[in-house]
């Protein structure tokens, strides 16, 4: 994903409009593991900035590319701060 960033002014705005896409989704995806195993705070933090970017990804894509890039920088921290504190992936997401 860092690739993506560091390239992310020489993408039309469709291409640019799929990475926000596909960032969104893996942050509502930390947010859903992160939820399962008790970290309601930092799964609310993931939810909103994913639902933010999903609202978004249009305006983002468009205009200035530099925020675009602290946008997409901003989420790839939260999703690697997720995956330092918690290396091994869930098997199962499965509530009792």
């Amino acid at each position: 994903m860092d690739e993506k960033i560091k390239i992310i002014k020489d993408l039309s705005v469709e291409e640019r409009e799929d990475v926000f896409v596909d960032i969104a989704r893996m942050l509502e995806g930390t947010a859903r593991e992160a939820f399962v195993e008790g970290h309601r705070h930092f799964a609310a933090l993931s939810a909103n900035m994913a639902q933010a970017i999903f609202v978004n990804a249009d305006e983002l894509a468009r205009d200035d590319v530099q925020n675009a890039e602290r946008v997409l920088e901003q989420a790839t921290a939260m999703i690697t701060q997720f995956k330092a504190l918690h290396p091994y992936r869930m098997m199962s997401r499965a509530l009792h």
